[in-house]
């Protein structure tokens, strides 16, 4: 099979590998879309085998095939895998990380925050840029028919990732709630904080991008380039600010006009990667009562609670999607994706 390996320095290669064959609890997909995400950009930025470093995470991730969006049909499984429960011809997605199984966490259907260390698909281990990935049969989580497989690998990062923060902001129909970065996890969580019923106010620097916001359901939007964000949310809330803050971003500024912007007794959720915040704790948090979490990824259950709520509210999480390639053409679309100018990619075969 195929495989994208990141070199390092915005170099990939596309190397020919063994065809996968399942051990008793593993299961072969045959992939039909491979999402590119805004992570991926570290391996191909970074110097080879130094991208986990960017993360904060300790290991070498030199040699393995990108790719953490992963979703196909099964083609191949494991002796030990239950046939009523797994077939041949199931359309699924991938739960990116893996744990021991067996500490609270990984019990409760959080692998990436095992106690005991955890392998991430595209990462540490074999991703989903590649014509097959071989994976526990426990990372599976099914497709439902009425979503695409670019859908799937959407919600198995990015668009995940953003239900995961609404989900726990406690989202719905009573509340103002501003997403600070309208790139692809901005765009999903304004497509599915609408469809929860909140008043959505999205916020970027990108010109473009905020032109499109009211294609995904917002409401209200502010070019932060142009104009104060936390002054423009002011006027549009009557001096109050909003009840609910998401940061997308992860830059320093957004992060803070997030929390700036946020009524008393507010809640606001971090979900963009690196960097820092500078805060005045006492006018910015402690007098306003505020609530500030940081939101990682989601649970097995969360994305599978997360592609039934796009079903049942017909959520067009494929509007995400600027730019489809092939995976012979991965040269080109990580030079592309690099630009960050347009919106999703995903690799579909």
């Amino acid at each position: 099979m195929r495989g994208v390996i990141f070199k390092g320095e915005r170099v990939l290669e596309i190397q020919d590998f063994p065809d996968p064959h399942p051990g008793p609890d593993e299961v072969v997909l045959e992939m039909k879309a491979s999402g590119m995400c805004g992570s991926d950009l570290h391996f191909y930025r970074a110097l080879a085998g130094q991208a986990l470093a960017a993360f904060g995470m300790a290991g070498d991730d030199a040699g393995f095939i990108g790719g953490h969006e992963p979703c196909g049909v099964v083609v191949e499984v494991g002796a030990a895998i239950d046939p009523s429960v797994i077939r041949i011809g199931d359309r699924m997605m991938v739960h990116h990380y893996d744990g021991c199984g067996f500490c609270d966490n990984c019990r409760t259907g959080w692998p990436q925050l095992c106690d005991c260390g955890n392998v991430i698909y595209g990462a540490t281990a074999h991703g989903g840029h590649a014509d097959y990935i071989k994976v526990p049969a426990r990372t599976l989580i099914r497709l439902p028919d009425e979503l695409s497989f670019a859908a799937g690998a959407a919600i198995s990062c990015g668009t995940g990732t953003a239900f995961g923060a609404l989900v726990r902001l406690n989202v719905n129909a009573k509340d103002s709630l501003a997403i600070f970065g309208q790139g692809p996890v901005g765009q999903a969580a304004v497509q599915l904080a609408s469809a929860m019923g909140a008043e959505v106010i999205a916020v970027d620097v990108a010109a473009a991008r905020v032109a499109r916001a009211p294609e995904f359901g917002a409401v209200h939007t502010i070019n932060s380039a142009e104009t104060d964000p936390v002054v423009a949310i002011k006027e549009l809330t009557r001096g109050k600010g909003v009840l609910k803050a998401l940061d997308c971003s992860g830059a320093p500024a957004a992060r803070a006009a997030a929390v700036k912007s946020t009524a008393k007794w507010g809640s606001v959720a971090f979900v963009g990667e690196g960097s820092t915040v500078t805060l005045d704790v006492s006018p910015d948090m402690i007098r306003k009562q505020l609530t500030i979490m940081g939101s990682y990824t989601f649970s097995t259950v969360g994305q599978a609670d997360c592609a039934k709520f796009i079903a049942r509210h017909g959520v067009e999480v494929d509007k995400v999607f600027t730019d489809h390639w092939r995976l012979d053409d991965a040269v080109d679309a990580y030079r592309n994706f690099d630009l960050q100018t347009g919106g999703k990619a995903v690799i579909e075969f």
